[in-house]
């Protein structure tokens, strides 16, 4: 019975290992960075009625560029909620078998033990080294308690133990599907500004009643750093792109200045175009500087986020 059990364990290793295996080369995000060695001087297909477009193409590249900076966006968000999804359906993530002890701990631990559920911990951690846009991961009770968070250091500094109140959790349960949610600063200690993607997770009793949620935040530096690697100039030294939550608020920037400044851009017609599914590109007032704004929706997990590449307009 023992070699049993550890044949068993040894065989979710495995099963695990080759999830990420072939995740890591189904599903990758766009190389943006060699898209920008050179201008892009490409035709683009998208609406930019809104200005005219001058002899050197300027518009139809940041349109096209925007169009980039989206299916990048999308696939990695895809890449992250795959994983999640996956993971979701191990047996490791489904069992619960520390639900009755819960609440013994929770309010001194926010959550179960360090080294209780050590299977689930372990699946976590694999996630989150499989993937840089995730920095932690967590599995929260069906009534929004919190079950466990992984690195465990940060579930120590939790200033809630209940999360019923989030999007994410809210859209995970009403939609039955992977949600992505909007930008809310974290309950850690650290107050961090981020992004979970999260799924529902369904008992191994019966495969019907959920058993709880599975969640990863988005890591916001990550994306931003990318953005701040990408060779921009070369559309103009003021050439700035942000990616924005459905609501406006800022969750990326190119402008390692601005990047940790929280920014809403909810009011630009831009941003609202992109909400409402239109893609193109029209001049509007940025802190009261007139700029080229190109937008583009991006449409995942039943939400809409948006890119924004704001230029300086030349009729300024």
């Amino acid at each position: 019975m023992k070699n049993k059990s550890k044949n068993d364990k040894k065989l979710s290793k495995f099963k695990i290992f080759a999830i990420f295996i072939f995740l890591s080369l189904s599903i990758s995000a766009v190389n943006i960075q060699n898209m920008f060695v050179e201008p892009i001087t490409a035709q683009t297909a998208n609406n930019t009625n809104y200005i005219t477009s001058d002899s050197s193409g300027t518009y139809n590249n940041i349109s096209l560029i925007t169009n980039i900076l989206v299916k990048n966006l999308e696939n990695r968000i895809h890449k992250a909620g795959a994983i999640l999804e996956i993971t979701s359906k191990l047996p490791e993530v489904r069992d619960v078998p520390y639900e009755q002890s819960l609440n013994q701990t929770l309010n001194s631990l926010h959550g179960i033990p360090q080294y209780a559920d050590i299977e689930k911990r372990q699946v976590g951690s694999n996630v989150l080294s499989s993937n840089n846009d995730l920095y932690e991961i967590f599995f929260v009770m069906p009534n929004g308690n919190m079950y466990l968070l992984e690195p465990y250091s940060i579930q120590q500094t939790l200033t809630l133990n209940n999360f019923a109140f989030r999007d994410y959790f809210q859209g995970a349960i009403k939609t039955n599907d992977t949600f992505l949610g909007n930008v809310h600063n974290t309950a850690a200690a650290s107050g961090a500004r981020t992004a979970k993607i999260s799924v529902p997770v369904y008992s191994l009793k019966d495969n019907s009643t959920v058993a709880g949620v599975w969640a990863s935040s988005i890591d916001f530096n990550v994306l931003s750093k990318e953005l701040q690697s990408l060779n921009l100039t070369s559309l103009g030294d003021s050439t700035r792109v942000v990616y924005v939550d459905s609501k406006g608020q800022k969750i990326a920037d190119s402008d390692i200045n601005k990047n940790t400044i929280p920014e809403s851009f909810s009011n630009l017609r831009g941003f609202k175009a992109a909400i409402s599914g239109q893609t193109g590109s029209m001049i509007d007032k940025v802190n009261n500087t007139k700029m080229v704004v190109a937008y583009q929706p991006v449409n995942v997990f039943h939400n809409t986020w948006v890119v924004l590449l704001m230029q300086m307009s030349i009729a300024s």
